[in-house]
């Protein structure tokens, strides 16, 4: 009864047997302390006072908030981060978006109203920026790129809000 091997199968896998995409959460009115790492997405709508470390995407909702640094492939952000952005991929500032610190990216698409108060460094190479700027989880999402090709790094400092011409 207790150690028939079809019933533990069905336990550990879902019905259709393929793995499914998971999103971990935190909650309006939640407020974590600490590091949050994953290999999966995250979905912050309380308040992280910490780092967030996510092998896939990092989304913060309007209401989230996050004090310290976000490391992940792929971010889509509503809220307010107070720390550094790294992303390897793909960065979406919403239009309630407020990001005081640097951020890291190969590409940016940001909506009227965003505000970022730091710099940006942006590349097709940005794994080996973060890298270079101190960066534990690059080294666990590879490097397409080698380290000498440089040709579309840009950069920019200051204050800026995202505005519709």
């Amino acid at each position: 009864m207790f150690n028939n091997k079809k019933e533990n199968e069905s336990m550990s896998a879902n019905k259709s047997g393929k793995n499914l995409p998971s999103v971990n959460m935190i909650s309006e009115g939640t407020e974590l302390k600490g590091t949050l790492e994953t290999k999966n997405d995250v979905r912050i709508a309380g308040t992280l006072d910490g780092e967030a470390k996510a092998e896939g995407k990092v989304i913060v909702s309007s209401t989230g908030k996050v004090k310290g640094n976000i490391e992940a492939v792929d971010a889509d952000i509503a809220g307010n981060i107070d720390g550094e952005v790294r992303v390897t991929n793909k960065l979406i500032l919403r239009k309630s978006a407020t990001i005081e610190g640097d951020i890291y990216t190969k590409t940016i698409l940001a909506e009227e109203g965003s505000q970022i108060n730091g710099s940006f460094h942006m590349s097709e190479d940005i794994k080996e920026e973060i890298k270079k700027n101190g960066s534990g989880l690059s080294s666990k999402l590879g490097s397409s790129k080698s380290k000498d090709d440089k040709s579309d790094k840009s950069v920019s400092k200051g204050k800026s809000k995202v505005k519709k011409d």
